[in-house]
């Protein structure tokens, strides 16, 4: 059983694919911000999408070993159109709306600070705040099915 799983080529492709992905997030956002910011192995969002490289690499190498034309293959391949639209659809729209919320909060704190003259902070440490980058922009999905689709190229050449 554990040699089997060692040996699994799409499920060892796939998580090297996510693996480097998010590790290039921290390069790629250090080009765009100047700051080192090592939350982003963590994070969902950013360019590339990880979600999308995994399930890319995931379609393209089990079409690579078990056929283009396999059940494995199709099952593989609807999965990934729907992380895809799920990354740029769905999870961005929630990351816009928890923006617009974030500053909703942060506006009405600024209001009953002034309404009661407030100096103390300690209701700005209690605050929550939402998480907003969720999904991806269109292109950060697109480079990181790409970046998937050459993992799983690169892997196949070097395992086979």
């Amino acid at each position: 059983m554990l040699g089997e799983l060692l040996t699994n080529f799409p499920l060892w492709t796939s998580l090297i694919a996510i693996t480097l992905a998010q590790f290039s997030k921290v390069p790629w956002n250090y080009t765009i911000t100047k700051k080192w910011d090592w939350n982003w192995l963590i994070n969902s969002g950013g360019m590339p999408s990880g979600h999308t490289s995994a399930v890319t690499s995931l379609a393209t190498s089990i079409g690579l070993t078990k056929g283009w034309d396999s059940s494995s293959f199709a099952i593989a391949t609807i999965f990934g159109i729907i992380v895809m639209y799920d990354a740029t659809g769905v999870r961005r729209q929630a990351g816009m709306q928890a923006q617009v919320l974030n500053q909703l909060v942060e506006d009405f704190a600024v209001l009953l600070n002034e309404l009661r003259h407030l100096t103390d902070k300690k209701s700005d440490k209690t605050r929550v705040k939402l998480k907003e980058i969720l999904g991806h922009q269109p292109i950060e999905v697109f480079t990181g099915a790409w970046f998937g689709i050459m993992i799983a190229l690169v892997m196949y050449w070097l395992w086979y």
